[in-house]
């Protein structure tokens, strides 16, 4: 087996993990994109407001897709 299907076998079952993860804590996962959006926009007194929320959302939605919420 070569590198490159090694490293793509890991990928899938980490993938697998993380969906077991997220699905299992889906609303945990959701508080510290929360969390993690505020503290960056308390440090930086909101200059990137706009930027933080659309990752927040972006994150949001990746999480989703990962637990089978959305297309």
């Amino acid at each position: 087996m070569s590198f490159i299907d090694k490293a793509k076998e890991t990928i899938a079952a980490n993938a697998d993990k993380a969906k077991e993860v997220i699905s299992a804590n889906a609303d945990k996962v959701e508080a510290a994109i929360d969390k993690v959006g505020d503290k960056i926009d308390e440090k930086t007194d909101g200059k990137f407001a706009s930027a933080v929320d659309k990752a927040q959302e972006a994150a949001k939605s990746a999480a989703d897709k990962l637990k089978g919420d959305k297309p």
